[in-house]
Formats: C-alpha cells, sequence, structure tokens
C-alpha cells in the first residue's frame, strides 16, 4: 500500500516549476511595485518550494529544511536581494482574516521546529511580536515574511497561490549601512501607491512598531494582537 506521501511527490515536481514560473512572471510585470524582487529575479535569486496548503502542516518540516539551507547559504556568501518564496497549492479561497491566521500557523510551527532543532534565535531581533524590534528567526538569521494570496485587498499583495516569501532581515540592515535603503523603501511607495491609489498604512521601519503587522498584508486594527509566541528562550 502506498504511503501518504507518495501522490504528492509528482505533484510537487510539477508544481515546482509551475510555480517558479509564475512567481517570475508576476515579479517581472511592469506594475509589480517591490524592487527587491525584481532584482533578486534578475539575479537568479528567487528561491520557490512549491508546497501543499498553507493551512496544513503536511510540509512544515520541508519548509524549515529549507530555510535552514537559505540561511546557511546566506552566511557562506552575503549577498543582497535574495527570496525564499513557499507557494502553496491552496486554498484559493481564503479571506483576508483566514489567509492571516494560516500564515501565523505556518509560522508558529517552523519556529518551533527551530527551536526544537536547537537553532538559536537571531541575537539582533527580537523574539516578543510586540516589541517594535521583533523578527521571526530561523537558522540563526532574523526574516520578514510577506504574506500574498489571490483575495488580498492590496494590489501588491494579491497572487494566484497563497504564499509566504521570507527575506532575511540582514539584507535591510546592509542596505541601511550602504544609505540605499531610504532611497529604496520610497521607490516602492511610489509604486505601490501608484498600483493601488495609495500608500500602504501598515508599513513602517523595522524599530518604529512590530513587523509583525505587516505580514499577512491585511489592515490590522489597533488592538491586534500576534498570535505568535516563541518557544524558546533568546539569549
Amino acid at each position: 500500500m502506498p504511503t501518504p506521501a507518495t501522490p504528492m511527490f509528482p505533484w510537487r515536481h510539477r508544481a515546482q516549476g509551475d510555480f517558479q514560473a509564475l512567481l517570475d512572471a508576476h515579479v517581472a510585470a511592469a506594475e509589480f511595485p517591490c524592487v527587491g524582487a525584481k532584482a533578486a529575479l534578475a539575479k537568479g535569486t528567487l528561491s520557490v518550494l512549491a508546497c501543499d496548503r498553507i493551512d496544513s502542516a503536511w510540509d512544515d518540516l520541508r519548509i524549515h529544511d529549507g530555510l535552514l539551507n537559505f540561511a546557511a547559504d546566506y552566511r557562506a556568501d552575503p549577498g543582497l536581494f535574495r527570496s525564499f518564496a513557499v507557494i502553496f497549492g491552496g486554498p484559493d479561497d481564503l479571506s483576508e482574516e483566514a489567509f492571516e491566521a494560516a500564515l501565523w500557523q505556518r509560522a508558529q510551527s517552523l519556529s518551533d521546529k527551530d527551536h526544537w532543532r536547537g537553532q538559536g534565535y537571531d541575537s539582533g531581533v527580537s523574539a516578543d511580536p510586540d516589541s517594535p524590534h521583533f523578527s521571526l528567526s530561523f537558522g540563526g538569521e532574523a526574516f520578514f515574511i510577506v504574506g500574498l494570496h489571490p483575495r488580498a485587498s492590496r494590489p501588491a499583495r494579491r497572487f494566484a497561490q497563497p504564499t509566504m516569501v521570507f527575506n532575511l532581515h540582514d539584507q535591510f540592515e546592509t542596505l541601511r549601512a550602504q544609505g540605499r535603503y531610504e532611497g529604496m523603501r520610497e521607490k516602492i511607495l511610489v509604486r505601490d501607491e501608484a498600483l493601488a491609489g495609495s500608500r500602504n498604512p501598515m508599513l513602517a521601519r523595522h524599530g518604529e512598531s512590530s513587523e509583525a503587522r505587516q505580514y499577512s498584508g491585511r489592515a490590522v486594527e489597533d488592538g491586534w494582537k500576534c498570535p505568535f509566541s516563541y518557544a524558546g528562550t533568546p539569549d
């Protein structure tokens, strides 16, 4: 009798190429506002992992393995404009609230596995989601998540498949050190405003307010509480 995983492998093989092509075309579109993602696409450093469902833990170990490898590769050869996109086969009809809940379920599960596998939390950020210095940490590296899905209210967050894009926090710090961060941020905001007709009210600089409010793309209310809780004790 085949194992439960057996039927998944042909699907993954097909989806990997399809999802990579889908994301590449989405980022390459003239109206797509994130110039950092466009730079990653041009450099060939926009990586994709095809997974089953965003509301299932089925692929969480595969995702965590990918994050550990991504972090290790970055430490071995630091460079700007790299992203790790986890693209899910469904569901494609989640409301913004349901997508947000699923995104944080995956983030919590991945963080728990990071702790279970003995990975330390990046000391440059906070594990407290209420802190203005919060970031998630995997493999000892801080990450900022950008959620994309079909029913996102902001056009820049609207994509055919539920997706979690993991961006290394260290890249933002490098851009700041090079004096390029503010100019790039403003360029993205201007492009996003041209696409949506208004600037995203959720965007804030790291250190001003918790970046957890930005991950799902939903305009969260003032009293919103992040459902994430780190299982370990950060150094």
